[in-house]
């Protein structure tokens, strides 16, 4: 009999490491550019059926196992998983709306501090290792919502469950992997919507309140103080909260730094690798060892695995383990330019269009559009 499960379900069986086998029905292409972790591939074409050398292919794979099928969308995975019932396979289950539910699952992590008043959760998107952040009073009551993603129920059920109300919403920057969902927070809740003031460089459409480099956001007795950090972008800010921990964007990340050719392009990257390299020397690499650091990314392979960290634990790490392990941060300004400038990894995909929506050039309504404008991990590392 066929059952259908949710991308949060199928979460669940992962980290429980329950004993399946999913099986990812869409040509090898879209399979190799982005899957879910432990998958295993069977094109599926639901007008000419499964195949006997697929059955047998099947048979072997999953070893007396349970089936999981998912797709893109469900239109294959669907129909394969009735083949199979058919064949005598009587324990397939198919993940409801496939590869673009997935990317929609979300855990919300407690980041501890040293001070009783700071409330600090991580919001990650799993498949798309983007994070958002809350940080908030317990005593005022207050938070503000920082890169939050379209899905943007995740962070207001995320700042309720932290017994807070948002009071301001802010980006780190002009995002290039994902549509920020910030603008639309704000407006639907009625608050501030906060870019650095560098944004009007970029022509960002969007109504905003500018912050300049050193201005402080107080949320009851919680200080943000915003830290121009130019070089993934031009108007990136990092915002260092009560002087303890650091939303990084994508300046600095726990495995590597922002790459600069999204906004810069390919024949302008080494000025983006300049702003970096000061914004890293002359910013970041000032404060103390035990600040915390906290990224707008974290790096999830294509075949769905956290290079760093496990989904559900706090991706963080501290700047004085980076400035011993992170070889980036060790290079003389020379090398660090040449480096960064040199074999770009792939960029994500559509990211002129998100771009052109993020600042407001350009408008998504159609869900299945946005969803496939976003599909795919992020690349905004170097």
């Amino acid at each position: 009999m066929v059952k259908n499960i949710t991308a949060e379900q199928l979460a669940d069986k992962i980290d429980a490491d329950e004993q399946f086998t999913l099986i990812d029905t869409r040509p090898e292409d879209s399979f190799e550019a982005w899957h879910v972790r432990n998958a295993e591939n069977v094109p599926y074409d639901p007008d000419e059926g499964l195949s006997e050398d697929q059955l047998n292919e099947v048979n072997a794979m999953v070893d007396g196992r349970p089936i999981v099928a998912i797709c893109g969308k469900g239109l294959t995975s669907t129909p394969f998983a009735f083949d199979l019932d058919e064949r005598g396979h009587d324990d397939v289950e198919v993940v409801t709306g496939g590869m673009e539910e997935w990317s929609k699952v979300y855990e919300v992590v407690p980041i501890e501090t040293t001070s009783d008043d700071l409330v600090v959760r991580q919001v990650q998107r799993r498949a798309k290792g983007c994070l958002g952040y809350v940080v908030g009073s317990k005593e005022a009551g207050e938070a503000v919502v920082v890169d939050a993603t379209r899905q943007t129920d995740q962070f207001k059920v995320a700042v309720q469950d932290a017994g807070l109300s948002i009071t301001r919403v802010l980006d780190t920057h002009v995002h290039a992997d994902h549509i920020s969902g910030s603008p639309a927070l704000a407006d639907e809740i009625g608050v501030p919507y906060h870019l650095g003031e560098a944004a009007s460089e970029r022509d960002a459409e969007y109504e905003y309140e500018p912050l300049s480099d050193g201005e402080v956001i107080e949320v009851g007795d919680v200080e943000i103080e915003a830290l121009h950090t130019p070089g993934h972008t031009s108007e990136m800010m990092n915002y260092l909260v009560d002087g303890e921990l650091l939303l990084t964007g994508d300046t600095l990340f726990v495995d590597s730094v922002g790459r600069t050719e999204l906004q810069f392009g390919e024949d302008d990257a080494s000025r983006g690798a300049e702003l970096l390299y000061d914004s890293l020397h002359e910013t970041i690499l000032g404060l103390p060892d035990e600040t915390t650091i906290l990224p707008g990314h974290l790096t999830v392979t294509s075949d769905g695995r956290y290079e760093n960290g496990s989904p559900g634990e706090p991706l963080k790490t501290q700047l004085g383990n980076l400035r011993e392990d992170l070889d980036f941060l060790g290079l003389d300004r020379e090398a660090f330019i040449e480096q960064l400038t040199e074999d770009a990894p792939e960029k994500p995909p559509n990211y002129e269009t998100v771009i052109a929506i993020n600042t407001g050039k350009e408008t998504v309504d159609d869900e299945g559009e946005a969803t496939e404008l976003e599909l795919g991990p992020n690349n905004c590392a170097a």
